[in-house]
């Protein structure tokens, strides 16, 4: 049974969300402050945390800046904002998703599973040609077994989200993958054109993969198309 960590200072919708989510099957703890999410959240005993921007004292992002230096558990960002800079901020910092109050929560459940699944991946349903646990292309080397990404011999610490991203480009380096077939495998739901959390990702893992030497970067865009991650040259 997954336990997940909901963070967030609204009691009442603790409660409610905590009653929800375990009629789903899932185990619940709940905190009211940023520093006891941040200890809960470090503790290995969770395989997600909810977390709301607005706390007393540590605010949210502050919270997964702290987590994210440390560890990368998923991370669902709740907000009752609906400002798209705190979105991007979020994603930024190293959220996995973005959920706006009030929710449904049978949307909640859904990206809760959602996140999940990229965390656990099943190789059993993986195509033929995507169960090779080690890719390497250039300087580049994804090992899916040992869950490590390394460049030019140095790591790279990604999240789940940013290590499955590169998965898919990797595996199919040359070619451009639309953003509808990167939102559809990645974040699971419907695309819209509207939302850019795929190209937060796809920034962020940018600004960990670093330029080539020859500073060409990494992840090229395809205006009105998607994402490439070209061969390398001889």
């Amino acid at each position: 049974m997954d336990r997940l960590l909901v963070v967030d200072d609204d009691t009442e919708l603790c409660s409610l969300v905590t009653r929800y989510l375990e009629a789903e099957g899932f185990q619940v703890d709940s905190v009211n402050h940023g520093e006891e999410g941040i200890k809960r959240g470090l503790s290995g005993d969770y395989s997600l945390v909810v977390l709301d921007v607005m706390l007393p004292g540590v605010n949210g992002f502050d919270v997964l800046r702290r987590i994210r230096a440390e560890s990368p558990i998923p991370v669902i960002m709740l907000s009752a904002r609906a400002e798209d800079v705190e979105r991007i901020v979020g994603l930024e910092i190293g959220a996995d998703d973005y959920l706006g109050k009030p929710f449904n929560p049978h949307e909640l459940v859904a990206r809760i599973r959602a996140v999940s699944r990229r965390s656990r991946p099943n190789r059993e349903l993986e195509p033929e040609n995507a169960r090779h646990p080690l890719l390497k292309v250039g300087d580049i080397e994804l090992d899916k077994n040992a869950w490590k990404v390394m460049r030019d011999g140095q790591p790279v610490v990604l999240t789940t989200l940013e290590f499955n991203l590169l998965e898919m480009l990797l595996r199919s380096a040359g070619q451009v993958l639309p953003r509808e077939e990167l939102v559809q495998t990645l974040l699971e739901r419907e695309f819209d054109p509207f939302d850019r959390s795929i190209d937060m990702h796809v920034s962020n893992l940018r600004k960990k993969l670093g330029r080539h030497v020859n500073g060409v970067e990494r992840i090229k865009s395809v205006r009105g198309v998607g994402y490439v991650y070209p061969n390398p040259g001889p």
